[in-house]
C-alpha cells in the first residue's frame, strides 16, 4: 500500500474519531428529541418535589403538573419518568441530557429563555404577597417600605422585587437557599416571619394547607407558566404546544386545573361546637357500621368514629381534590385493593378504610405498645406509610427513637426539608399534616370517649 493511501486512511481514521467525540461532547446523553423519546419509549420530565408540582400521597404520586406530565406522555404514547435534581439544578439537569424536559411550574422570564426554550404558556399567574391573616399593617405595596420579606434566591421573585428597590421601595430582601416556596408560606402562617412572596397558584394551593395565610395583593402583571426543553429542541416544544391546546379544547386541561384550585373542602380546624352538633346529628347514622367494622379488627369503635369525623366530618359524600371519597376519603387503589366498587356507600367505605387501617396497622409489629402502634398508624393512613417509614429513618440518624411517637411527630416535619427529604425512599411530603391528622383524631376521640359515658 502506498504512503500516499496510508495518509489518505489515516486522515479518514482521524477526522471519524473527531466526528465521533464531537457527537458525545455535542449531544448530551439522551439528547431530548422527539424521536429519541418515542425510540426508547419514555419521557424524563425533571419537576420539583412538592405540592404544587410533585409528590407522594396516601402512597399515590399527584401534583398538579405530574398530573399533566402524565397526560402528555400518554399524549406522546411513552412512558413517564420524574426525577427531582431540585429547583436550583434543574436547568442543569435539562442542558446536561439528565431530563428532557422541566414541568415544574417554571415562569417564562428573558434569564431563563437564555437557559432553555419554552412551551407556550399554559397558566397565567402573578407574584402575590403572602401575610398572616391577622396582620393589618400590610395592604399595598407602599406597607412594604423597611419590611423583611424572605424568598428563595434566583427566582422570578427576586428579580421582581430587585426592579421594586431600584424605583425606590426600601424592602430588606432575605434569602433561603434551597427553601421551598411553600415552607416559606408556612412560616409565615406560624409567624415565624412576617413576608413572603408565592406565584397566585402556589398561594391558593396552600391556602388549604395554612388557612392562617392572607394572600395580600400582587406585585407583578401577569406573567405565563412554561415547560423549558433545549435549545433547538424545536419538534418536542411543538409537541407539548400541540398537547396544550388539545386540552384546553376538550377540557382535561380545566379538570386538573379545579382539582388542585377550586373544588376543595377545607378541614383544617378543630371546631368543637360543630363536633359535638354531628355527633347528635350524623354519627347515629354511622355507629353500627362504625361498630361493626371497628370490631372485625379489635379496634375501638369510638377511635374509629373520630377517625371518620376527621376525614369526612361524616359525610358519606365528601371529595377531596386529591381524588379520595366517601366517610373514610378511600383512595381508588385502596378501594380496588380492599375489595370494594363504590367509595360513596357508607359500609363500603368503612368496610375499606378500617380494613386498609388494620393492614398498615400490622406493618408496624416491631412497635409493642398498641397505643403507640395506632398513632404509627394513623399517621400513615394520611401521609402514606412509605413517608412515616422515611420518617423513621430521619430518627434514626438524628439518635432519636423510631419506635416512639414524640420522636415521629418531630421528624415527620422534617420532610418538608430538601436537605431531608432528599435522601429518603418517598421523598417530600407535607409531615405537619400528620402530626396535626393525629392529634385532632385523639383530640375527637377523648370527646367522643366522654360522650360515651354521660
Amino acid at each position: 500500500m502506498s504512503i500516499r493511501k496510508h495518509k489518505e486512511l489515516l486522515i479518514i481514521a482521524i477526522l471519524s474519531v473527531f466526528y465521533i467525540f464531537f457527537h458525545i461532547i455535542a449531544e448530551p446523553a439522551g439528547n431530548g428529541t422527539l424521536e429519541d423519546i418515542k425510540e426508547k419509549g419514555k419521557i424524563t420530565v425533571i419537576m420539583t418535589n412538592n405540592a404544587n408540582v410533585y409528590y407522594s400521597y396516601r402512597d399515590e404520586y399527584m401534583g398538579f403538573e405530574y398530573d399533566l406530565a402524565k397526560k402528555f406522555a400518554e399524549f406522546l404514547g411513552v412512558k413517564l419518568e420524574v426525577i427531582t435534581p431540585g429547583w436550583d439544578e434543574m436547568f442543569q439537569a435539562l442542558n446536561s441530557g439528565e431530563g428532557d424536559m422541566i414541568a415544574a411550574g417554571v415562569t417564562i422570564t428573558k434569564p431563563r429563555k437564555k437557559l432553555a426554550d419554552f412551551s407556550e404558556g399554559y397558566l397565567e399567574v402573578q407574584q402575590q404577597i403572602i401575610i398572616h391573616k391577622n396582620n393589618n399593617s400590610i395592604d399595598k405595596i407602599k406597607d412594604l417600605k423597611g419590611k423583611k420579606i424572605h424568598i428563595r434566591p434566583q427566582t422570578s421573585y427576586e428579580q421582581r422585587l430587585e426592579e421594586l428597590k431600584s424605583n425606590g421601595l426600601n424592602i430588606d430582601i432575605v434569602f433561603h437557599e434551597n427553601m421551598p416556596t411553600e415552607e416559606l408560606i408556612r412560616m409565615v402562617a406560624e409567624k415565624e416571619i412576617e413576608v413572603t412572596v408565592a406565584d397566585s397558584n402556589i398561594a391558593k394551593l396552600n391556602q388549604r394547607y395554612y388557612p392562617d395565610i392572607r394572600i395580600a395583593f400582587p406585585i407583578s402583571e401577569p406573567q405565563q407558566l412554561g415547560w423549558a426543553v433545549r435549545n433547538n429542541s424545536d419538534k418536542l416544544r411543538e409537541k407539548i404546544n400541540e398537547f396544550f391546546h388539545q386540552i384546553e379544547k376538550n377540557g382535561t386541561f380545566s379538570q386538573i386545573y379545579e382539582r388542585y384550585y377550586r373544588n376543595v373542602s377545607i378541614f383544617d380546624y378543630v371546631d368543637i361546637k360543630r363536633f359535638h352538633r354531628r355527633l347528635k346529628t350524623r354519627l347515629p347514622k354511622y355507629k353500627d357500621i362504625i361498630k361493626k367494622a371497628a370490631e372485625k379488627h379489635g379496634f375501638d369503635w369510638r377511635l374509629i368514629a373520630a377517625m371518620v369525623y376527621q376525614e369526612s366530618h361524616f359525610n358519606p359524600y365528601a371529595r377531596s381534590y386529591t381524588g379520595v371519597r366517601g366517610l373514610m376519603q378511600v383512595t381508588q387503589r385502596t378501594a380496588r385493593e380492599m375489595g370494594i366498587n363504590n367509595r360513596m356507600k357508607p359500609a363500603q367505605s368503612v368496610k375499606a378504610g378500617v380494613g386498609y387501617l388494620a393492614k398498615i396497622y400490622h406493618r408496624f409489629d416491631e412497635i409493642k405498645d398498641p397505643e403507640t402502634k395506632m398513632l404509627f398508624a394513623l399517621a400513615s393512613y394520611n401521609v402514606g406509610y412509605g413517608h412515616v417509614r422515611d420518617a423513621q429513618d430521619i430518627c434514626r440518624k438524628k439518635g432519636w427513637d423510631p419506635e416512639k411517637w414524640s420522636s415521629l411527630k418531630k421528624a415527620l416535619p422534617l420532610l418538608r426539608e430538601r436537605k431531608y427529604y432528599k435522601n429518603t425512599t418517598y421523598g417530600y411530603a407535607r409531615g405537619t399534616e400528620p402530626v396535626r391528622y393525629v392529634r385532632r383524631i385523639m383530640t375527637y376521640y377523648d370527646i367522643i370517649k366522654q360522650k360515651a359515658h354521660e
